[in-house]
């Protein structure tokens, strides 16, 4: 009981924090993907790069155990439905999360954005055996691999360079980045943030 406690805590936290960024309205998201305000862009990057940083130096420090890691398969269906993902994100300015987040602020927008994405599951579920027919769901590239080898895990890494030093590494590339992009590529000044 106390694990799911837990999670609801961590949940509701998450989620606030996504609120308090913008990434559950739909018009900061279009900014975003239009190069008009990269606030929110800068953000998710700081919070990848922060992340990383913290959690291959915490297993470096032994404070990780590497036994939690868990890397899904690659196969190109991954890829095809990153894709798809992608452009839903870009059409309903949602992505699964921001759109549960968007929902639980009481916007309607998102409850359909909800709805259609559950009927997207049921639909692929229903279909899942013709799919897999297709090779979509074939495992590419060894299946579970890493950029680098992890010390302790069992996933095999497609370059020689340490896991984890390559995960702090790109890390903090993810860090800089964030802090040197400017906070819009294109179009006219933002009359929000002049404010």
């Amino acid at each position: 009981m106390s694990s799911i406690l837990l999670a609801l805590i961590i949940g509701a936290a998450f989620g606030a924090v996504l609120d308090r960024i913008g990434a559950s309205n739909p018009n900061y998201i279009g900014k975003m993907l239009n190069l008009t305000n990269l606030h929110l862009m800068k953000t998710i990057l700081l919070a990848i790069g922060t992340g990383s940083v913290l959690m291959f130096a915490g297993q470096m420090a032994g404070l990780v155990d590497v036994g939690h890691m868990s890397v899904k398969s690659a196969y190109l269906g991954v890829f095809v439905g990153g894709v798809l993902l992608g452009i839903g994100w870009a059409l309903a300015g949602y992505c699964p999360g921001t759109g549960l987040v968007a929902a639980a602020t009481g916007r309607r927008d998102a409850l359909a954005f909800l709805a259609g994405g559950l009927l997207g599951a049921a639909a692929y579920m229903a279909t899942y055996p013709a799919v897999k027919d297709t090779g979509l769901l074939d495992a590419i590239a060894g299946g579970k691999v890493t950029l680098g080898s992890v010390p302790g895990a069992e996933y095999e890494g497609v370059t020689t360079l340490p896991g984890d030093i390559l995960g702090i590494a790109l890390g903090l590339a993810f860090i800089v980045v964030a802090f040197l992009l400017p906070e819009r590529i294109a179009g006219e000044p933002d009359p929000v943030a002049a404010e």
